[in-house]
């Protein structure tokens, strides 16, 4: 399904009972993300329609976004592969000598490999940004421990440096954080409730409050599972009176404090994390498509409509709608493929 900046997509309801009839395959349901595997995929096909495109008189932006926007990343790299094999030449490279500005950004970052684009955003934070550590824990705590180590390989890969040689290098205030996190040693939830624990981690963080002892807050919100410590926090709040995002605003400052407000907000809730970052990202004075770019390509395949639903709750405005309206030039066609549809 294609979309284009001057149509008003679906709603949410339309598109999830478009799908209930594929329920039971689960190449194209399974997942809350609003992009998934192209049921009548045909390689061959796709490969033709990117070459007339490319090498017709004038290139067609159009039929380059319809393709690669409804394509999962596994048939995005098929066609890459087969497009080498046909011509001899990158689909990557002839897409970027194709396309300029905003939209080569964005489709160079769909024909990338999911590890490699995590690799070089956080590359471009460590050595470009005047935040590294937003991104840096957006994608060290958000991201499943296999992407994880096999991004932090491709870092090493591509870079020749340990993503943490750079952390140490370009962070100060959160290193411990961003080392523990890059370490992926979170534990797995087993389904057991450990009380014990529980309780064992809210009188840590709460002795907590001294100069020197950062290093129970790290341990505890980078080694439990996310579903015990949302019964930490709840726990910790009824023993205290007060959140523990208050507890966090009054022990720690600087970029310290800004890590562990994303962290605990990615614990409590991921999708309203992503969606309070991409309403950020929408309100300022020129939309940064970097972000925008970069949260709808690596959660279109996995939690996209739970995004548009808590950003249409939080904001009373659909996130097709907000990027509709906030983003201009040739790459908003893109975006709002990837975001796929009005939520009214």
């Amino acid at each position: 399904m294609s979309v284009t900046s001057g149509m008003t997509g679906p709603s949410l309801t339309q598109e999830i009972l478009g799908h209930l009839g594929l329920a039971n395959k689960t190449a194209a349901w399974g997942t809350l993300g609003t992009l998934r595997t192209f049921l009548s995929f045909s390689v061959d096909k796709d490969v033709q329609r990117l070459l007339r495109a490319i090498a017709g008189q004038g290139v067609d932006q159009t039929t380059i976004v319809e393709v690669l926007t409804n394509r999962s990343r596994e048939q995005r790299q098929l066609i890459s592969r087969a497009f080498q094999e046909r011509t001899q030449q990158d689909l990557l490279k002839t897409l970027q000598a194709a396309l300029s500005g905003n939209l080569e950004r964005v489709v160079v970052a769909l024909m990338q490999p999911a590890a490699r684009l995590d690799a070089q955003e956080l590359r471009a934070a460590l050595k470009g940004s005047s935040s590294p550590e937003d991104v840096a824990v957006e994608i060290l705590a958000t991201r499943a421990p296999p992407r994880l180590r096999e991004c932090l390989a491709v870092y090493k890969h591509d870079f020749q440096v340990e993503a943490e040689e750079d952390m140490k290098s370009e962070t100060s205030g959160i290193l411990d954080l961003l080392l523990a996190l890059a370490k992926g040693d979170r534990d797995s939830y087993s389904g057991v409730i450990d009380y014990n624990l529980e309780e064992q981690d809210v009188q840590a963080l709460r002795q907590a409050e001294e100069p020197g002892t950062e290093g129970a807050w790290v341990l505890i919100l980078t080694q439990r599972n996310p579903e015990h410590l949302v019964r930490v926090f709840g726990r910790y709040q009824r023993c205290t009176g007060q959140q523990l995002e208050e507890a966090v605003q009054n022990r720690f400052h600087g970029d310290a404090q800004v890590a562990l407000l994303s962290l605990a907000s990615v614990i409590r809730n991921t999708p309203l994390y992503f969606a309070a970052k991409l309403h950020q990202a929408l309100q300022e004075t020129e939309p940064n498509d970097q972000v925008l770019t970069r949260i709808l390509i690596s959660r279109s395949e996995t939690d996209l409509l739970s995004i548009r639903a808590e950003f249409k709750k939080k904001f009373g405005k659909s996130l097709y709608s907000s990027v509709q309206d906030g983003v201009k030039g040739d790459c908003r066609s893109a975006l709002l493929a990837l975001c796929r549809a009005e939520d009214i």
